[in-house]
């Protein structure tokens, strides 16, 4: 089965190629475009896609407003931030609202239908150049600062097992990958992160991964 993706994007230039990327690509289906949040909500509920590829700057509001709803209530569902914004406030807030991926849109065409398909496998796909600033600044903080008892809460909050699911998870490994670490399942893992999200009140794995390295978990 093709997976359904619907894009939002306010530029006609960027609009096309971003259509014609999903169009073209293996295994998917262009299941409509919108402009504006307003039209973006109104599609969401109509088509129901499996992934969202959406920009953040928007005629009507910020496109943060767009992640949100696409995650309300479908976990399984992704979203790809492609955007002119780099910035670390602006990746942090869209992954903190959902997202599971985060293209600048200078991403070829090629590269976008293999985001797509590869954060359908489970994979977190990012642009090296804000993977790169990203680590650095996070290197630069240091670990977040966690009090005994947010650490002791966090730990009993998820099982070993989802914490080392989650672990690897963080690293960038899709489902099946790390079914094939832990020997389970992909379906099993699936199991334990939609757990992991219900415990940390969190819709999707960029923002899971997120909270637990707030908490100390990671």
């Amino acid at each position: 089965m093709n997976t359904k993706v619907l894009v939002v994007e306010d530029e006609p230039v960027f609009l096309r190629r971003f259509c014609d990327a999903v169009a073209t690509g293996p295994a998917l289906t262009l299941c409509g475009s919108a402009t504006t949040i307003a039209e973006a909500l109104a599609l969401l509920d109509r088509t129901a896609p499996d992934v969202v590829l959406a920009d953040l700057g928007l005629p009507d509001g910020n496109g943060i407003d767009v992640i949100r709803h696409a995650m309300r209530g479908h976990p399984d569902r992704d979203v790809i931030v492609i955007t002119m914004f780099g910035d670390d406030g602006h990746v942090i807030d869209s992954i903190r609202a959902g997202a599971t991926g985060y293209l600048l849109k200078d991403a070829l065409p090629r590269d976008i239908a293999g985001a797509i398909l590869q954060v359908r496998g489970g994979g977190s796909p990012i642009s090296p150049a804000i993977a790169r600033r990203v680590l650095q600044s996070l290197q630069h903080q240091g670990p977040a600062a966690t009090t005994a008892d947010e650490a002791d809460a966090g730990g009993a909050l998820l099982s070993r097992r989802e914490t080392e699911v989650l672990r690897l998870v963080a690293k960038g490994l899709s489902f099946k990958e790390v079914g094939a670490a832990l020997d389970i399942s992909s379906h099993t893992v699936i199991t334990h992160v939609k757990r992991v999200y219900q415990k940390l009140a969190v819709h999707s794995r960029g923002e899971a991964v997120y909270e637990a390295s707030q908490m100390g978990l990671l």
